[in-house]
């Protein structure tokens, strides 16, 4: 197989914009209970949010995605799950200590820090200034944490700033209690930590953030192949998550932009308010990573080939995303606004059902004293089968607006004709059209619906 890397496609076009701006999505996503900012009682602090009852279910639905995909349906992935402080001597080993770094530079008129690749036209980005920096230096994007009593060098250590290595350094172990072979790849979701210079732009970026990644070890020869073959898979994932796949493209990164371990790298691009930016990773490690554990370890990490009797070290295909970013393009994607005929503004979050942080609604008529206990029936019935919200306050009306705001696909009405048929009223999101369905049917019905339900029909 040849090692001549594809000719890369064409990028996309750009799409039409997006429904909301930055400070909508973050608004709404504030005022629904998505993601707050985190210890806001206190003035907040530092671009760190956190995730309230629709974002902490949202994630899960993502995380859940990820991993049917990635490790369940697979017969050659297995998990791990990897310490998040570990031996300081990981980190200088991959190079993390000495070269994961930005440019930094502070501007002298507002003394703001900023990143040197960020500026344009020698202009400040925070205040405008024009040629009022100081001189660029590297900044460590470590945290740097210390284990035991005494706060003493001997003591450092540091929170990871990726998952990654957690995985290659116990590739020995996977290999042996597992007896698998090539090609074999290593998953797992958890924390990251990076001290970034400028976070923002909402979760887009921030200093703490949950990573999903996927080492996948493969014979040298045929790492071009699966590297060209996770960039579809990747790719190909986001239609789960409902994206339009106009939102999403592929970039090749050009040689300058490799980071020092990569041999390819092409990033999923999603057009975010701003325009085309990363999404998720898909990167050519080669064998960086085993020969640098192997030389800071001073133990070998290869794979013996039974087929020729040679012992090889594997190279890596590395898939990575956070799971903020994408809750982010979800929502960001699924925003919507229209106008009825009376002039007033409906806004809905055209989410799939798969991440949908609420599948179904169940909305008693009015909070009247005979309805109250069929509603609760109805909500019992459906809870173990959906991801369910039962909302009684306010005019119907406005419930209907909250569920399309919240972007929940059904909504269950239970009303007085209830009380004789045994039947509810099932209303769709987009539609707005409603079916007449008696309870025994219901969870039947509503799967039905469900699988009806499809973000491009806006």
């Amino acid at each position: 197989m040849t090692e001549t890397p594809p000719a890369p496609s064409p990028l996309k076009a750009d799409p039409p914009p997006l429904k909301a701006d930055l400070d909508t999505l973050a608004s709404l996503a504030k005022r629904r209970g998505f993601a707050f900012p985190s210890a806001e009682l206190y003035g907040g602090f530092a671009s760190t949010y956190d995730y309230g009852p629709l974002g902490a279910e949202m994630k899960r639905c993502i995380r859940d995605l990820w991993w049917r995909r990635m490790v369940q349906e697979r017969d050659d992935v297995v998990p791990i799950e990897a310490a998040v402080i570990t031996n300081p001597a990981v980190w200088h080993a991959s190079g993390h200590v000495a070269g994961f770094t930005d440019p930094l530079m502070d501007c002298l008129q507002c003394q703001s820090r900023v990143r040197a690749d960020h500026v344009v036209d020698d202009t400040c980005p925070v205040c405008g200034a024009v040629g009022r920096f100081t001189a660029e230096r590297q900044f460590n994007l470590l945290f740097r944490t210390f284990v035991g009593p005494v706060e003493e060098a001997a003591a450092v250590a540091y929170l990871r700033p990726e998952t990654a290595q957690g995985m290659f350094v116990n590739f020995e172990n996977v290999l042996t209690t597992t007896r698998r072979r090539l090609p074999l790849g290593i998953a797992q979701v958890g924390r990251s930590y990076r001290n970034e210079i400028t976070p923002g732009q909402f979760i887009f970026r921030t200093r703490e953030f949950e990573q999903m990644e996927l080492e996948f070890f493969c014979h040298p020869e045929q790492s071009l192949e699966w590297h060209a073959y996770w960039k579809q898979e990747r790719l190909d994932w986001y239609r789960l998550l409902g994206i339009r796949p106009q939102q999403l493209r592929l970039r090749d990164h050009e040689q300058s932009e490799l980071a020092h371990y990569s041999q390819a790298t092409a990033d999923i691009e999603f057009h975010y308010p701003w325009g085309w930016g990363e999404l998720e990773g898909v990167a050519h490690r080669g064998d960086y990573d085993l020969r640098a554990h192997a030389a800071g370890s001073g133990q070998a990490l290869t794979y013996f080939d039974p087929d020729t009797q040679t012992h090889i070290v594997p190279h890596v295909i590395e898939p990575a995303v956070g799971v903020d970013r994408v809750l982010f393009a979800v929502l960001a994607d699924a925003y919507d606004e229209e106008t009825d005929a009376r002039g007033e503004t409906r806004v809905v979050l055209r989410l799939a059902p798969s991440v949908a942080p609420v599948e179904v609604a169940v909305l008693p008529l009015s909070r009247n004293e005979r309805l109250a206990p069929v509603a609760r029936e109805v909500w019992d019935l459906l809870r173990p089968h959906f991801r369910t919200q039962s909302d009684d306050a306010q005019s119907i009306g406005r419930r209907y607006r909250r569920q399309d705001e919240i972007g929940t696909p059904l909504c269950v009405t239970v009303d007085f004709e209830t009380l004789d048929d045994r039947a509810v009223t099932i209303r769709d999101r987009d539609s707005m059209a409603q079916l007449r369905v008696p309870i025994a049917n219901l969870e039947g019905a509503l799967r039905e619906q469900l699988a009806l339900v499809h973000p491009e029909r806006r």
